[in-house]
């Protein structure tokens, strides 16, 4: 949605992310998107910003991103509605500025096009509409000559058969076409890059846009997401039916539930109601950057944000897995050098793989080692990283509860003092931690880590879908599955007391929440 009141450029978008990463991405918009107007609800941040779309495209914290197209109260309906008119107050309230939609379509439009120019596919999507082009036109010169040497010269019996053989031929092949013409205004916004670079874009785009919904239909499709009150009285596909329809008739839009060439998601909840149009076709999770997919990497990133990397830092991710958390804090942190180290020889080639793909290479390093003996000197890294492992499809069969303190041990003394360190656990290893923690630092307020406590009746043992780091067993983290004991033994740790609690935040991983804890090392003299 543009701001139209204020700089032509504004323009007013949202994001959706994960439980518990909302701060991240407000915090993330306002420091690298200078937004404005920034709101957070549960699961997703609306803003107002002027940065190019390709810079947002690049958040890292966001799941999707969208162009809103209508921030409301939520709908409130009397008691015993009918869904007629529960179907009618929605469209009256949703759809009720033809301006604002048709505004909405132009800006989605050049945002589509702004994008385009920055992928590999375009010049491949300009020749494909070319040649359509071509045979378009082709088709037209030969109907003329064929008309006008039917009108000029004479016809004989034969002569007037094969004509209209001919005629209808050409018919049947306009016929098959015209499945094409959907194709050709999907790729409307690379006519008008293609136009621009011959020299005539911006009025070709400027006329396309300005001839209006009849003239140039856009196909559309309707996700609806609903809770409360009225998801007891229409279904998200009554709803997505009734504002259909009405989009129909009143913009002249064409509905498309296979291919369409807009999509329009609309969330209707007790707190909001919130209408937008993705941006981009797959999620911003999805990193190209990355050939084989561990933690996601939202998460990842979270966790490297929580870290504080400045330059010149060395970070360690004693159990590194695939290396997913270590390539998303080399991603945002050029001038800092990664170490990652784990025990399992498959998840090591895998972590390579991935540390090649993303040209990293003289800024990360790999190597085969127990996280329980980490081959580093006492106080020489500046951050520690890790996701130990938990749950059913990617745990381990040795206990990790028993091994937790020696892990945490050899964290604590690489860790140089005034270093951070950044910790996934499930609530369970949590509680270990916090029981552990209170222990070495009976002066520590039990408060410090009252959020630390798990949700009754979730399980770290339920299958994480979006979870997708793999496991090890405890020298090693993140790997693919289960694997057999190795029957390490939990030593008596050395004193922890120089870790100090920061802040812990609980994220959703799907089936249960994981807990991000960060911790600071202070020197003994400093206590």
């Amino acid at each position: 949605m543009v701001d139209t009141n204020t700089e032509p450029s504004l323009i007013r978008y949202f994001c959706t992310a994960g439980n518990g990463m909302e701060p991240f991405l407000v915090d993330e918009v306002t420091r690298k998107l200078t937004g404005q107007d920034v709101k957070m609800y549960q699961g997703k941040v609306l803003f107002t910003s002027c940065a190019n779309i390709t810079t947002i495209r690049d958040i890292k914290s966001a799941e999707r991103l969208f162009l809103l197209l209508k921030h409301d109260s939520p709908v409130k309906l009397p008691a015993y509605t009918s869904p007629a008119r529960a179907a009618s107050v929605l469209q009256s309230t949703l759809i009720n500025d033809v301006k604002l939609w048709t505004d909405a379509a132009m800006t989605w439009r050049r945002l589509q096009g702004e994008l385009a120019v920055n992928t590999e596919d375009l010049r491949e999507a300009e020749e494909k509409y070319d040649e359509e082009l071509r045979r378009s036109v082709h088709r037209e010169e030969e109907e003329k000559e064929e008309a006008g040497s039917a009108l000029n010269g004479k016809q004989t019996p034969g002569t007037r058969r094969s004509m209209c053989q001919t005629m209808k031929k050409k018919r049947k092949m306009n016929c098959e076409d015209e499945p094409r013409a959907e194709e050709d205004e999907k790729s409307g916004e690379v006519d008008d890059l293609t136009a621009g670079k011959h020299g005539k874009g911006k009025a070709a785009k400027e006329t396309r846009l300005s001839e209006g919904p009849s003239s140039v239909p856009l196909s559309f499709r309707i996700n609806c997401k609903c809770s409360g009150p009225l998801s007891r009285i229409l279904s998200m596909q009554e709803i997505s039916k009734a504002l259909g329809v009405c989009l129909s008739r009143q913009l002249g839009w064409k509905v498309d539930l296979r291919n369409p060439q807009l999509e329009i998601s609309v969330y209707l909840t007790d707190d909001l109601c919130l209408l937008g149009i993705p941006l981009t076709r797959l999620p911003l999770a999805n990193r190209s950057y990355i050939k084989t997919t561990g933690l996601r990497s939202t998460v990842a990133w979270a966790i490297a944000e929580l870290a504080q990397i400045q330059p010149g830092n060395l970070v360690l991710d004693p159990m590194c897995g695939v290396g997913t958390i270590l390539i998303e804090a080399a991603q945002e942190h050029k001038l800092a050098y990664f170490l990652g180290l784990d025990i399992d020889d498959g998840q090591l080639n895998k972590a390579n793989d991935n540390v090649s793909f993303a040209k990293l290479g003289d800024q990360m390093h790999l190597l085969k080692a127990s996280c329980t003996d980490i081959p580093l000197p006492s106080e020489s890294v500046d951050a520690v990283v890790c996701d130990l492992p938990f749950g059913r499809k990617f745990g381990t069969k040795t206990n990790m509860a028993s091994s937790l303190p020696l892990i945490l041990t050899e964290m604590e003394r690489v860790l140089r003092v005034g270093g951070t360190l950044a910790l996934l656990l499930s609530p369970q290893l949590s509680c270990v931690l916090k029981k552990l923690l209170t222990l070495k630092n009976p002066g520590e307020p039990s408060s410090s880590h009252q959020e630390l406590e798990p949700q009754s009746g979730r399980d770290d043992r339920s299958a994480v879908p979006s979870k997708q780091e793999g496991a090890s067993d405890t020298t090693a983290t993140s790997t693919q599955g289960p694997r057999p004991q190795t029957g390490l033994q939990a030593c008596p740790p050395a004193s922890l007391s120089s870790l100090r609690h920061q802040i812990t935040l609980r994220l959703s991983l799907g089936a249960i929440d994981g807990l991000l804890h960060k911790y600071i090392k202070f020197s003994t003299e400093q206590q």
